[in-house]
């Protein structure tokens, strides 16, 4: 036997006893298991109440706020446009961006000039007509008292000739014709001064002195200043809840915030006035057009809306009687509530009649008086003891 051939024994030998002796310490550890006496609990420990906090509710009369977005839009807005041609010769002062300008009052003036030569002629074509049916109706006169003195009856067209009423008819034309085109100057005349429809602010001018106008080209926007709309999107089954100022009752009030802007104490007040009968496009929620007077401020001294902005909204919705205002954090789920009754758990199911931002109104489930759990619990169950803080052991 060579060396090789005897090592390789030797360490076939040496795999075979390790094999051997994990065997057999293996066996010797299941054994020790196996035989190790099982300690056994004699009696079970007993599960303490759950400790809890609660709140007593009672039934009340409540008016639900919900709270909305919405957008700031003029409810008064006009382009205006000249209705005649001209330089602007005349510009008020007040006439332009973020100026408040009155009722009424000139905001730009047009060369008057071919307008004034214009009414001058029509008002002398006027007068010749008129002086000619002042002749026309005297020689109608003298045929008359002249037909009188003859002995002899006409016919009612002869009478007519004799008579010239065609020339007369003709003539009484004239005059119509140059009165409307006297009024039709006068207007034009008129046209040339640019006055504010109404109460407005400038939002943009388009024209500068010495400039030409023309008819139907814009010349300035102008927004009403009295009132505001804020355009509200609303959830279609908050709806039902609202109180419109075109139905005749009493509308729901508005509170309208940009606490960014204007920080936490300041708000405007408004009147949900109608419902708007579509759908907001992006939101698909339904739309409310609420009315705020003094937009600007003006008189009252709020803080003053700005077109095209989103504000929040709180609207007071319909009063709501005989209810449990609960904070919607402790309606549970599939609308139960927890209540502590005789220091145990009862789940109740509650009829939920309308829910707002911060609270649902509970019609059935909870009376006066009962507990409502606000604890969250790890084991619910119906029956589970519980223990109120604060209670002694």
């Amino acid at each position: 036997m060579t060396n090789r051939e005897s090592s390789k024994q030797s360490l076939a030998l040496t795999i075979i006893v390790c094999v051997m002796i994990a065997l057999a310490v293996g066996g010797f550890v299941w054994w020790i298991n196996k035989s190790e006496p099982v300690a056994q609990r004699e009696t079970a420990t007993k599960r303490a109440p759950m400790l809890v906090e609660t709140v007593t509710v009672t039934k009340g009369d409540y008016k639900p706020q919900i709270s909305v977005l919405g957008r700031v839009v003029a409810s008064k807005e006009v382009v205006l446009r000249p209705r005649v041609e001209g330089e602007v010769i005349e510009i008020s002062e007040n006439f332009e961006p973020g100026a408040m300008v009155r009722a009424g009052e000139l905001l730009a003036k047009l060369d008057p000039a071919d307008f004034e030569n214009s009414l001058t002629t029509r008002l002398s074509v006027l007068q010749q007509a008129e002086a000619d049916l002042v002749l026309e109706e005297a020689q109608g006169q003298a045929r008359r008292r002249g037909y009188k003195m003859i002995d002899k009856e006409l016919g009612s067209e002869q009478l007519a000739l004799v008579f010239r009423q065609p020339q007369l008819q003709t003539i009484q034309a004239r005059v119509k014709a140059a009165e409307a085109a006297v009024a039709q100057a006068r207007l034009e005349l008129e046209r040339t001064s640019i006055t504010a429809p109404f109460d407005a602010l400038v939002l943009e001018r388009m024209v500068a002195l010495g400039s030409q106008a023309q008819p139907g080209v814009a010349m300035a926007h102008l927004v009403g200043v009295n009132e505001y709309w804020v355009i509200a999107t609303v959830p279609l089954k908050q709806l039902q809840r609202l109180r419109f100022a075109e139905d005749g009752a009493e509308p729901s009030a508005a509170t309208i915030r940009k606490r960014g802007v204007w920080g936490d104490d300041q708000f405007r007040e408004g009147v949900v006035q109608r419902f708007i009968g579509a759908l907001d496009e992006q939101t698909r929620l339904a739309r409310v057009l609420i009315t705020v007077e003094d937009p600007l401020g003006r008189q009252s001294g709020a803080p003053p809306l700005v077109l095209d902005s989103i504000v929040q909204t709180v609207i007071e919705g319909e009063l709501l009687q005989d209810v449990v205002r609960l904070d919607r954090d402790y309606l549970r789920p599939g609308d139960t509530v927890w209540v502590i009754k005789d220091d145990k758990l009862s789940i109740r199911e509650a009829r939920v009649i309308f829910r707002d931002a911060e609270y649902a109104y509970i019609s059935g489930g909870l009376e006066d008086g009962d507990e409502v759990v606000l604890t969250n619990l790890s084991r619910v169950r119906e029956g589970a003891q519980l223990r109120r803080q604060g209670a002694s052991e």
